[in-house]
């Protein structure tokens, strides 16, 4: 079924392009950028996301394969409109020095195995837990936001080799996490 696009939607990317041009990403990269500005309504973005074009292909295709998505915690997973998402945060019981949302990311784990697409848009923590563990996925959007932990988890996550979505920066969120797992989802569902 074809998405409906509201009008203010048309209008947001409308001004987004008028103010920078984006027609010199390839189309997947430029998919989610254009999405995440959009979402945010910050042009930071633009130049701050690191994204390659075949991994998001790879990913692309991982979901249109009917890969499970799973989320860090509930806002992240209310804001993937396009698919079901798999959030254990309320499940989740932490150990000793875990945060919650390491926790869920864990008991995910647990339930998905190897092939998910993995939005952290959150917590630092749950994305470090998942680069904790031998996780095989199909990508990672790893955009949690905060002055703890966040560039820090971001810079390991581009150098862990694992198929990701990032930026440099400690922004990030939960808007911005669903807002680039949405991009790809649409574009899964219009191929």
């Amino acid at each position: 079924m074809k998405r409906t696009v509201d009008p203010i939607e048309s209008q947001s990317y409308a001004i987004l392009r008028s103010r920078v041009g984006t027609c010199h990403l390839p189309p997947l990269t430029r998919a989610v950028v254009e999405r995440v500005v959009h979402a945010s309504a910050d042009l930071d973005y633009i130049t701050d996301l690191v994204c390659d074009e075949e991994t998001l292909r790879s990913g692309t295709a991982a979901l249109r394969a009917g890969a499970p998505v799973v989320a860090d915690v509930e806002m992240v997973a209310a804001g993937i409109t396009a698919r079901q998402v798999v959030c254990r945060i309320r499940q989740s019981v932490p150990g000793p020095g875990q945060t919650r949302s390491a926790a869920a990311v864990a008991a995910a784990y647990t339930e998905v195995g190897s092939g998910a697409v993995w939005v952290i848009g959150c917590a630092p923590t749950a994305l470090q837990a998942l680069l904790n563990l031998d996780v095989k996925p199909a990508l990672v959007i790893g955009l949690p936001v905060g002055f703890v932990g966040a560039a820090e988890s971001k810079a390991a996550l581009r150098t862990s080799g694992l198929p990701a979505i990032s930026n440099l920066s400690e922004k990030g969120g939960s808007a911005v996490a669903a807002a680039a797992a949405n991009a790809l989802l649409y574009s899964a569902e219009e191929a």
